[in-house]
């Protein structure tokens, strides 16, 4: 029976404990800093939006994992109504003008007009150009699932729990010390490294690829119905333009920015403004006939802090001081859409490793 520790407690450390603990033969320990219900600029997760907007190039691996997380989704939306997700109907409007911005390159996937995820999602159809507004170059609309993030990551709590795992908070300067946190009070077999951006400064690891990318966003009361994404916006190429209503009362999303290498936590009013603005011009239904600004009814302003790689996502095994390591970070702003595609791999790294170490042992 592996002992398995799991370092990180965010959406990636979360999906790939539950998919540990369906093996009642796994031992599973999830150690973080920041567990779910923190608000914590070092803790992306409870930030994020968060959807199913694919944004992986055709025939990468990213495209592979959203593929592949999408049956996962729609089967805990359908079977789970306590999981905090519900399908929303989805519009996605493009903009050539924004392909080379930072926004525009981020979305450049999710824009095209015939993209691989016309297959995966429900009722996909292009939105007729004259119906388009002026300077939108193409559109479509699909069913797709919006997150509530407060409910859903405690659900994943949850359900590792029932299946027998334990968690407990704990921060470590090293990672391989977080081998001798097990519950069991031995030392684990294998640890499982999600730990984001906090990849860049935990020792043994020390990833200077990893930097983030800024995100801030306003929550309403305000319903404006579907769930939609422009590919840029006029106000600047690192800021972006997409609505989400959360499932289970969690407010709307209002959207928001993509500003690498910015750590700052505190909200800034003037985008804040720029973000409302932008929500009414794209969804005039946001607010009452007439209204601007003041039509909406704000929950909170919000900042987190995506974790983006330089060369993309790391899943791979290691071994660092003499523990084996499995590596799944560094996801970007893509980490719910991918989390499942990309928990699978780590699992089957996990089990290739423990493998391998119980034939050591033979």
């Amino acid at each position: 029976m592996p002992n398995i520790v799991v370092l990180g407690a965010g959406v990636s450390g979360l999906t790939t404990a539950y998919l540990l603990s369906k093996d009642p033969s796994n031992k599973i320990t999830v150690l973080a800093k920041h567990m779910p219900g923190d608000y914590d600029i070092e803790y992306a997760s409870p930030w994020a939006g968060a959807n199913y907007m694919p944004v992986g190039k055709q025939g990468s691996d990213h495209e592979r994992w959203e593929r592949a997380t999408w049956p996962y989704l729609k089967e805990i939306t359908e079977k789970y109504p306590e999981a905090g997700i519900h399908f929303l109907g989805t519009l996605i409007y493009n903009r050539k003008k924004d392909q080379e911005s930072d926004t525009g390159k981020w979305f450049s996937e999710l824009v095209q007009p015939n993209p691989w995820y016309k297959d995966v999602v429900p009722d996909f159809k292009a939105i007729p150009s004259e119906k388009l507004a002026p300077g939108i170059d193409n559109a479509q609309e699909f069913t797709s699932v919006c997150i509530n993030t407060a409910v859903y990551l405690p659900w994943l709590v949850g359900q590792c729990t029932k299946n027998g795992a334990v968690f407990k908070r704990a921060v470590f300067k090293h990672i391989a010390d977080a081998a001798n946190a097990h519950h069991t009070g031995e030392k684990a077999d294998l640890i499982v490294n999600c730990t984001g951006l906090s990849a860049r400064t935990l020792g043994g690891v020390n990833d200077s690829k990893m930097h983030p990318a800024r995100g801030q966003i306003v929550v309403v009361r305000n319903d404006p119905g579907p769930m939609l994404s422009v590919s840029g916006t006029d106000d600047g190429e690192d800021e972006a333009l997409y609505i989400m209503t959360r499932a289970a009362g969690g407010g709307t999303i209002l959207g928001g920015s993509y500003q690498k290498h910015n750590w700052d936590a505190m909200p800034d009013p003037n985008l804040a403004n720029r973000i409302m603005k932008r929500a009414i011009a794209i969804a005039p239904s946001l607010v009452k006939p007439g209204q601007g600004i003041e039509g909406l009814d704000i929950v909170r302003h919000g900042v987190g802090l995506r974790p983006l790689r330089e060369g993309g996502t790391r899943i791979e095994k290691d071994e660092i001081n003499g523990v084996k390591v499995v590596h799944n970070y560094g996801h970007g702003g893509f980490g719910y859409q991918a989390s499942f595609g990309c928990s699978v791999e780590a699992v089957a790294l996990v089990k290739e490793a423990l493998q391998s170490t119980l034939r050591a042992k033979l």
